[in-house]
């Protein structure tokens, strides 16, 4: 089992079950495609996203994390899944970032940061409200979009570039399946880089069989949006199946448990019978849009 290989399979469901049509915004028209839109240079490399403006925007801006085990692929970039957003008049940021195993996981999250940033300098353009940010995405995903809620930070004041003097806190956040919580996957005290099934995905994280013990457990911390600022987390949707083995659902219950002890606003929807991505799954998504109008506000 792979992460990219399933997230792949839940942007084609995404794809086919979003493609029928939807109303569109009273008075609005088709919205505007932009891509490669470059958001940070790293290596001679170019980061990009596809940005998805509505012809009249909500204020709302919904980050989209192209992610699946950590890989990133212009190709599962989904237009039918930012019409569900874009028809509602919010526009979708579909990003891009640098891959594992080329690039490690704090690298990755790093890549997010920046793109927060880069989004909120160049809001306007978007005709997006800089302090209306939702994120959103399933499994590698889902856990990127909950790592800039445990970890996002203020700017540089000094920074050279304005874009580094930006926040990269977001607002709202609702996903799929996501980890949570590798020091106690499945079980209390399970270290997800002990599990031999997920060994596909420890080049993500710089470890081989020849990592120490201890730097397993710092690596796993340092990932894990459980270990972050939960008392300042924005408002958290997860939807999970109960019959996901790749990523238990026990990882979306210990992050709600938490939030919920911490009396920040969290809700956990559980599919029952459902695994790793679904037939029907966009009916979930379009309760991630309800989410971000909830509590980012409507127009």
């Amino acid at each position: 089992m792979r992460y990219c290989g399933r997230i792949g399979s839940l942007a084609l469901l995404l794809l086919v079950l979003t493609a029928c049509g939807r109303a569109q915004v009273p008075g609005g028209g088709s919205p505007v495609h932009i891509k490669d839109v470059i958001y940070h240079h790293k290596l001679g490399v170019a980061l990009t996203m596809d940005v998805f403006k509505p012809a009249r925007p909500s204020g709302i801006g919904v980050i989209w994390m192209v992610s699946g085990g950590w890989v990133s692929n212009h190709n599962n970039i989904n237009p039918a899944l930012a019409k569900l957003f874009t028809d509602r008049g919010h526009t979708v940021f579909q990003v891009v970032h640098g891959s594992q195993p080329k690039f490690t996981l704090p690298e990755i999250v790093e890549d997010i940061h920046r793109a927060v940033r880069f989004i909120r300098t160049h809001a306007a353009e978007y005709g997006v409200d800089p302090n209306r940010l939702g994120i959103a995405g399933g499994s590698a995903g889902g856990h990127l979009s909950l790592m800039m809620g445990a970890y996002g930070r203020p700017g540089d004041p000094n920074a050279k570039d304005p874009v580094d003097r930006a926040s990269s806190q977001v607002q709202a956040i609702a996903c799929f399946f996501p980890p949570t919580d590798f020091l106690n996957y499945g079980k209390e005290g399970q270290n997800a880089m002990m599990i031999p099934l997920l060994r596909p995905y420890w080049p993500a994280f710089g470890v081989s069989d020849q990592t120490p013990p201890e730097e397993r457990e710092k690596l796993g911390r340092a990932m894990s949006p459980i270990y972050g600022a939960l008392d300042r987390m924005p408002p958290t949707l997860i939807i999970h199946g109960d019959a996901d083995l790749l990523v238990p659902l026990q990882q979306s219950q210990r992050l709600i448990q938490k939030l919920e002890q911490l009396k920040r606003p969290a809700r956990l929807e559980v599919r029952p019978g459902k695994a790793h991505g679904w037939p029907g799954i966009e009916k979930d998504a379009e309760l991630f849009a309800e989410w971000f109008e909830t509590h980012l506000g409507r127009s």
